[in-house]
């Protein structure tokens, strides 16, 4: 199997380790992941003729290393384009991410936009999820379980085009995860999402900046304020116990089939009977 792998957090990050060991056994792995973080990029690619870096990083036994200084979605693109072409991945995984991707915070994630630019392509895609934004976040649950979720998911998926797929695991260890459920996307929003950025900030949430964003502020010009994205998630009307973001916070490892098609059915019905 020839398995293409990426992630939103950077090839350095410790989360795509995880998805190596995993996926090695598999077959074999061609990895094009961002040069830097790019999270929150959706399916977000670099357009407009803006040249883009590309790095040949290594060469190890099943494993051929790459960065891309891009977003995920063009990672998987020049994956599929420019490194395995004229063959095709069997299969696209994006992750591990560091963070959650449950509920509408999936419309967002850069994790779930490179397994959908692997659906776009016609490829099996799965996006996989860790419920803990730590650069050091523990991952042994991941590789512990993963496998054997794995080997289920993959002859079951319906290779059907558009449909990925996208897996949450809880911050729990292995021996206190419940189990394994099959959700629906859950619908929440956020609040107040941008709060003024500062010791205060900080303190509240027992953040340490990172090196890059103290640069940041240092570099920041006179009459500039500075904000952060850390609002309030608010549940919209409809959830149900099913939909993923309740099973993650019970401790379950969810699974929520995606597709691309967007069309609201029922409205265009609607529409065509009215206009």
């Amino acid at each position: 199997m020839r398995v293409l792998l990426t992630n939103d957090d950077g090839y350095k990050a410790k989360g795509i380790q995880s998805l190596i060991k995993v996926l090695q056994p598999l077959g074999e792995l061609t990895i094009v992941a961002p040069k830097t973080a790019q999270s929150g990029m959706s399916m977000a690619v670099s357009m407009g003729y803006k040249p883009l870096a590309v790095k040949h990083i290594e060469t190890l036994p099943g494993q051929d290393w790459w960065y891309l200084d891009g977003t995920p979605a063009s990672c998987v693109k020049f994956g599929i384009d420019n490194i395995l072409y004229p063959e095709k991945p069997d299969l696209v995984v994006c992750g591990t991410n560091h963070g959650h991707n449950a509920a509408t915070a999936s419309c967002y994630s850069g994790t779930v936009g490179a397994a959908a630019e692997g659906a776009i392509n016609g490829i099996k895609s799965i996006a996989v999820s860790l419920d803990d934004f730590s650069h050091d976040a523990d991952f042994s649950a991941v590789e512990e379980l993963l496998p054997g979720i794995l080997r289920k998911l993959l002859p079951a998926m319906s290779g059907k085009f558009g449909t990925y797929y996208n897996i949450n695991f809880p911050k729990l260890p292995a021996k206190d995860i419940k189990g394994v459920r099959i959700g629906q996307m859950g619908i929440v929003h956020w609040e107040k999402e941008y709060v003024a950025y500062g010791p205060e900030f900080l303190e509240s949430r027992r953040h340490t900046p990172s090196k890059a964003d103290i640069n940041y502020v240092q570099e920041a010009e006179a009459g500039e304020e500075l904000y952060v994205m850390a609002g309030d998630i608010v549940e919209n009307p409809g959830n149900t116990p099913e939909s993923d973001h309740r099973l993650l916070a019970e401790g379950y490892i969810t699974i929520t089939p995606l597709k691309l098609d967007n069309t609201d059915y029922s409205e265009l019905e609607s529409l065509c009977a009215t206009i």
